[in-house]
């Protein structure tokens, strides 16, 4: 439940999305959240499959089709089993789409066209309708057929090059992000347009796709690139390209990251340590002092701050400094602050009351949004039928056949 006392802001907007695995589930879970109604589209069950492949990712799972790694991405939406390739499921889907504002789908470049997904398609039954795709490469050019997922937008728009220690093997990021910002960016193209829609009654396609926003992230580095010819480099200890002390430093018990984006806390950072010297040693003077001198430095900090534990630093400079501890992934789980933010929610799944899930990072009116467990494959599919007029015997067909 929510402390709002008013609907959620996105209360009475349907979505359907003809979505999978991540980048699109990440980010149409953020609309649900926010109090849209979005109904997931899924591959009815065939020959004991069916669903969203991500239903099928293990290693735990709630029971066989319900993967934990589905729940991260689908709380709050409804499942529908539908096949969008039967006309019978096409005819379904438009009526569906009749009563919808916005249709995502996060397939294959050259799918939507096929499977009545784009504007054009549904535009004569719902002219304000907004068609939001998430595709690897794009709809509109030679790589439209090509599969694609994050790693491969990872190493094709330099994020393993930029990765890791100098001379060192390209490494990855750690977590899917090219996925969680197109989701995100998805959801932030969609909105603009439904907002548009809601003002003229015309909707529109609205693309983004993973190779396209790992580019864009690229920032500051690519502007640097382009216009200077200024290639950013992989920095020792993930310090900050131009900054310094900005990186990794070794306590006596595991790693702090301290950052010293401005010249004060430089200043603030050699006084809590009471280190004055450091500030008064003319190879530090500056911030180009420092950066030309940043394997020395980083030798004398490392022997300082080597003489105490983490603890001991982050109660040193916390609040005074940017400093975090370096938290292995159960470390940051459990950091109180989480529990304190309520960042740490749980939802009921018929499978296991009490699922541990992630709030939403946003808030609204100062409160977390609620959640629902994600949805069991197909849980929502006779009621939306009934809803559109099929009688229980007609349904009852359509799932024999294999339609839903």
């Amino acid at each position: 439940m929510t402390g709002l006392d008013r609907p959620l802001p996105l209360a009475g907007f349907r979505i359907l999305s003809a979505e999978q695995y991540g980048a699109g589930p990440y980010g149409t879970m953020h609309l649900a959240q926010l109090g849209a109604e979005v109904i997931k589209i899924e591959p009815p069950r065939v020959n004991g499959g069916g669903g969203d492949t991500a239903r099928a990712v293990g290693p735990h799972f709630l029971r066989d089709d319900e993967s934990l790694y589905f729940s991260a991405f689908n709380l709050n939406k409804r499942s529908l089993t539908l096949d969008l390739r039967a006309a019978e499921g096409q005819a379904i889907f438009r009526q569906l789409a009749a009563t919808a504002h916005a249709v995502a789908n996060n397939k294959r470049g050259d799918l939507p066209a096929t499977l009545g997904l784009t504007y054009a398609a549904l535009q004569d039954i719902n002219p304000a309708i907004v068609c939001a795709h998430l595709s690897a490469y794009g709809r509109d050019n030679a790589r439209a057929r090509w599969p694609g997922y994050d790693y491969l937008m990872q190493a094709e728009a330099g994020y393993l090059a930029l990765t890791g220690e100098p001379g060192g093997e390209p490494q990855r990021m750690g977590l899917s992000i090219v996925d969680f910002m197109t989701g995100t960016l998805m959801s932030v193209g969609l909105l603009s347009a439904l907002i548009d829609a809601q003002r003229t009654g015309r909707g529109c396609d609205v693309d983004t796709d993973l190779l396209s926003a790992a580019v864009h992230q690229l920032s500051y580095p690519a502007v640097w690139y382009m216009n200077e010819g200024d290639e950013t480099q992989r920095t020792p200890r993930s310090a900050h390209p131009t900054a310094t002390p900005s990186q990794l430093v070794k306590a006596q018990d595991g790693w702090l990251f301290i950052m010293c984006q401005l010249p004060k806390f430089w200043n603030v950072l050699t006084k809590r340590i009471e280190r004055p010297d450091l500030a008064r040693d003319p190879r530090f003077a500056s911030n180009a002092d420092r950066l030309a001198h940043r394997q020395e430095l980083t030798e004398l900090l490392d022997a300082h701050f080597g003489r105490k534990p983490v603890a001991h630093w982050l109660d040193l400079l916390a609040g005074h400094v940017p400093v975090a501890p370096v938290n292995r992934l159960g470390q940051a789980l459990e950091n109180e602050w989480l529990e304190a933010t309520g960042m740490h929610t749980s939802v009921d799944h018929p499978d296991r009351s009490g699922l541990q899930v992630l709030a939403s990072p946003i808030r609204v009116d100062g409160e977390r949004l609620p959640n629902r467990a994600a949805p069991l494959l197909g849980a929502d599919t006779d009621a939306l039928l009934a809803e559109l007029g099929y009688a229980p015997q007609e349904i009852a067909r359509l799932r024999q056949e294999g339609v839903v």
